[in-house]
């Protein structure tokens, strides 16, 4: 059996522990670089898994993230993102990590050969049809993210797997298989490095893509944030403003009457009622904010006064 690129050795990796600390860190940034050039290839595939992962989102499914070791902290990073950054509902997200809350103690390397964990974690979680898996292992092989991705799709739920080494079993199982070919790594098979870095690349893209597709991005803004600090607070303000065109003040004001949801925020200043009325536009168009805007303006010009175009009494022509 070959061996696996993860596990390989690495071109520069020969004497490494006895040269200069310059050099050694050089080869470690470029060693990251040529990693993240591999997510590239892949980009195919990432747009494929957000369409499935927005339209199970979209039908009131699950978005589930199974994985052990540093693929599991790459998952983690990701996944605990999603509500505050893209206001996506927390119970709706689902994280399986091998050795469960342990390992953000320990991260032992024992849980991960744990297929019954795997199962019983899918089976608690309750993924099922109309639920999407994403199984994520640098390997390909690790038995808790296949047999996780295995159960999943034996319950109907869509899977995606992320692994850095092809014709692997989890690439195999899955639906949409994302493969991050990255070279070997400069500390043979310390996937918390190169893979890893590629995995969060990866995820980043999938998860800001499917965000996209569910209407909680506007142009560069993210317009579903919770807002739920100081910080937020004012970056919710300094959406509105500079969408909807008001001073930072007004936008506060906006957003107040918006109970602090940013598209609300932004169709009340852009002629909404109210925010039910805002709120009832969104649902029509999916959560989308242009179109909404969109059906504002439209609803502004069918209300316009039609001007005249007949000659007034005592002006007609021969």
């Amino acid at each position: 059996m070959a061996e696996p690129r993860t596990e390989a050795l690495h071109r520069n990796a020969e004497g490494l522990d006895i040269q200069a600390p310059d050099t050694i860190l050089s080869s470690l940034a470029d060693a990251q670089i040529e990693a993240a050039k591999a997510v590239r290839d892949a980009i195919p595939a990432i747009a494929a898994a957000a369409e499935i992962i927005a339209g199970r989102l979209n039908g009131g499914g699950k978005l589930a993230y199974a994985a052990a070791g540093s693929s599991g902290l790459m998952a983690l990073a990701d996944a605990l993102e999603l509500p505050g950054t893209f206001g996506i509902k927390r119970e709706r997200i689902v994280i399986l990590i091998a050795g469960g809350d342990e390992a953000f103690k320990t991260l032992a390397g024992g849980p991960e050969d744990d297929t019954d964990e795997a199962s019983a974690a899918i089976a608690g979680a309750g993924i099922g049809k109309g639920d999407c898996l994403i199984a994520i292992s640098a390997s390909g092989s690790t038995p808790y993210a296949v047999q996780a991705l295995k159960d999943a799709r034996g319950r109907g739920a869509a899977t995606i797997a992320i692994a850095n080494n092809k014709d692997t079993p989890v690439l195999k199982l899955a639906d949409v298989a994302i493969l991050l070919e990255t070279p070997p790594e400069v500390i043979a098979g310390s996937t918390r490095m190169g893979a890893g870095t590629a995995q969060k690349i990866a995820l980043n893209m999938l998860s800001t893509l499917t965000a996209i597709h569910l209407g909680h991005v506007h142009d560069g803004y993210m317009v579903n944030l919770t807002a739920d600090n100081i910080k937020l607070r004012d970056r919710a303000a300094r959406i509105v403003a500079a969408i909807s065109g008001h001073d930072k003040d007004a936008a506060a004001r906006l957003l107040e009457a918006s109970g602090g949801v940013v598209k609300t925020a932004i169709l009340l200043a852009a002629g909404a009622a109210n925010a039910d009325v805002a709120e009832k536009i969104l649902e029509g168009t999916g959560q989308k904010l242009r179109p909404a805007l969109s059906a504002i303006e439209g609803n502004k010009g069918a209300k316009a006064p039609v001007l005249k175009t007949e000659p007034e009494k005592g002006q007609q022509g021969d």
